[in-house]
């Protein structure tokens, strides 16, 4: 019973993890990592025309085929000119390069009207709309930023950890009615504890 209840945990991490049929971790290119890595750190600085070009240069057609995603870092842009004080170099960079998508697209007019609006509060950290100016706000477009540059490459854009632990907790439970076998109740330290017989 045991030989069986460790082949199971084998098989169901293989699948899990490396998908069906199994493939190695070496299949994925690390170089594609530390491009998605240079992107979102480029983002998450606030270095928004950098991350554009190194999108570009990975695959040039992220940014052609969605539209909303090319106008959230355009966004961002544009907010990163509102941090620095640059009202005048923000207001025509609003007008030449936003505008013009707003007027296809009643969201992303709504998104223009609201980040144009930190211009008119002298103290944006007590604005309604200040969140903008938050960090949180580049990590949101970074994330968006990855979890697309991870679709064109064929990847999953979600981590698989939360997966692999709800996997975990439902196959320990299958085979709590089935067998005895070393259990992990603490999922954070994850260490097998010897089965209660």
């Amino acid at each position: 019973m045991y030989f069986f209840s460790l082949f199971y945990w084998n098989h169901v991490f293989a699948v899990f993890c490396f998908g069906f049929p199994y493939r190695h971790t070496a299949d994925i290119d690390l170089a594609t990592i530390t491009d998605r890595m240079a992107v979102k750190k480029a983002v998450q600085s606030g270095n928004v025309e950098d991350a554009i070009e190194k999108v570009n240069d990975l695959n040039p057609e992220i940014l052609d085929t969605n539209p909303q995603l090319f106008f959230h870092l355009q966004q961002q842009r544009l907010i990163e000119l509102i941090r620095n004080g640059k009202v005048e170099e923000a207001l025509e960079f609003a007008q030449e390069e936003l505008a013009p998508r707003g007027e296809e697209n009643q969201s992303f007019l709504e998104d223009l009207e609201r980040t144009v609006a930190l211009l008119a509060f002298e103290d944006v950290s007590n604005c309604p709309i200040g969140e903008l100016l938050d960090i949180s706000q580049r990590l949101k477009t970074a994330s968006e930023v990855n979890a697309a540059i991870l679709t064109s490459q064929s990847h999953e854009k979600d981590p698989k950890l939360p997966s692999l632990l709800k996997m975990l907790i439902w196959a320990q439970k299958e085979l709590d009615e089935k067998a005895a076998y070393p259990h992990i109740n603490d999922l954070s330290k994850a260490v097998l504890e010897d089965p209660a017989i």
